[in-house]
């Protein structure tokens, strides 16, 4: 397993043993837990990301820490838009759209405000866009 399966491992494992409170790098940022199907291989796949309440919608953010590709689970976002998100105690299904300009834009730098981390992956890509999602809830 990779050092970044290990670490994710060990943060969902705490997402859920503390109602989904994480300490370290995470105190104090609200975590969610990603729940997506696999793009090329089918397989269900889980992740943990920042995330940022807009009114009633979810806002992740595909940054892969600044890297020049799109993270896997944007991948499998686009592919499989209704996944489900962890989120304290509850699980959602919701329905996830790539925003667009300007809103893209608008979201993102009301992430980095709070999340300074945000605008150093900005600073750090080159190659492209760095996707902001929308997670919708659903009622399925």
């Amino acid at each position: 397993m990779s050092d970044s399966n290990n670490r994710n491992k060990q943060i969902i494992e705490e997402f859920r043993a503390n109602d989904g409170q994480v300490g370290g790098f995470f105190t104090e940022r609200p975590l969610l837990l990603l729940h997506t199907i696999g793009a090329k291989s089918g397989q269900p796949r889980l992740t943990p990301l920042v995330y940022e309440a807009d009114e009633d919608r979810y806002v992740i953010i595909a940054s892969k820490g600044g890297a020049p590709t799109h993270p896997d689970w944007y991948y499998n976002l686009v592919a499989n838009p209704n996944v489900s998100i962890e989120v304290g105690t509850e699980h959602l299904a919701v329905i996830a759209a790539v925003s667009k300009e300007p809103e893209r834009s608008q979201l993102y730098e009301k992430m980095a405000a709070k999340h300074h981390f945000f605008t150093e992956y900005a600073k750090k890509v080159v190659t492209r866009t760095i996707p902001v999602i929308i997670l919708t809830r659903t009622r399925r």
